[in-house]
């Protein structure tokens, strides 16, 4: 079986237990693709953890969930270095960063600190404890879910951490008919699935799909494309008065490199083998939200960053 069957019967696999959430089973699969971590923000109940879980379940890996708590400690993470008394060593005792795939649950309820520790392994896939640097696993993937609506208790995540996560997705609640599925999906009642119990996913099979996504072809024009709307988020004067209002700060360079990524792993999972404008335009909107800084005008207006990437989209020209 090629990769791209492979994964299509995982995303099958996504879905029959995901209801109602078709991009964000594309979204998590996308991120897998392109190596990078997912930020999931939506209203409790709308199956972001049960569909990072069903992930992890589809995959042969370690799967690791942290409770993030404001009195959560970096060591309770990343692991500490323990004192053995028969041996007169310390021994260092891995933490659940050590996992395949990570959830980070309300990781806005962490501490500044926490926070930090999670930077050096998001970006570089290491932690380093008591002067020592421990690699992580070659797969590894850190998905973490906030609540938008609950700040009592929580943090805000640093601009730094923002921007390494690869994507942003917004879960909204389903529609009525999808919420009927998920009810009789959880009565245990068929709900015309074919394929309740998968086989795992071998973790190789990522590694040769990530290879053949990294040969999908991005002519010069598309990459033009892709830095012209990056350039737009931070020069929005160029393109529309209204749009330099409304943003304050635009996406970093880490933004191109995201959009790039994201792009091509949409392209081979829809069956082509080079990038189009709308592979680009499929993904922009959770490449590019997150990264975005809006002013209190935009604020005013009730806007939200999904909203002006969406301006910014109609405003760049596709060459």
């Amino acid at each position: 079986m090629s990769c791209r069957a492979s994964f299509l019967e995982l995303k099958e696999g996504l879905s029959c237990s995901v209801i109602g959430q078709d991009h964000v089973v594309e979204h998590l699969l996308i991120g897998l693709l392109a190596n990078g971590n997912i930020l999931m923000e939506g209203l409790p109940g709308t199956a972001k953890t049960r569909a990072i879980k069903t992930l992890a379940s589809l995959i042969q890996s370690d799967f690791s969930r942290v409770q993030f708590t404001p009195d959560l400690l970096p060591s309770d993470v990343t692991g500490s270095e323990i004192y053995r008394e028969h041996s007169g060593e310390f021994e260092f005792q891995a933490g659940p960063l050590f996992g395949n795939l990570i959830l980070a649950d309300e990781i806005n309820r962490a501490p500044a600190k926490v926070q930090a520790a999670l930077l050096e392994a998001m970006e570089e896939r290491q932690v380093t404890v008591g002067g020592t640097t421990h690699k992580l696993p070659e797969l590894f993937m850190v998905l973490a879910t906030q609540n938008p609506i609950e700040q009592e208790g929580t943090y805000p995540l640093p601009e730094a951490q923002m921007d390494r996560f690869l994507l942003y997705i917004r879960v909204d609640y389903p529609e009525a008919g999808n919420e009927l599925e998920i009810l009789r999906l959880v009565r245990g009642e068929n709900t015309g699935t074919t394929s309740s119990h998968p086989i795992p996913l071998d973790p190789s099979v990522v590694f040769e799909a990530r290879k053949e996504v990294d040969k999908i072809h991005v002519s010069e024009a598309v990459e033009k494309y892709i830095v012209d709307l990056v350039i737009a988020s931070r020069e929005p004067a160029n393109y529309d008065e209204q749009l330099a209002n409304w943003i304050q700060v635009g996406a970093s360079p880490r933004a191109t490199i995201a959009l790039d990524a994201a792009a091509r792993a949409h392209a081979w999972l829809n069956d082509s083998d080079f990038v189009s404008p709308e592979n680009v335009q499929a993904v922009a909107p959770a490449c590019l939200a997150h990264r975005l800084h809006l002013s209190y005008e935009a604020e005013a207006a009730c806007l939200t960053r999904h909203d002006i990437v969406a301006e910014i989209l109609k405003r760049v020209a596709v060459i």
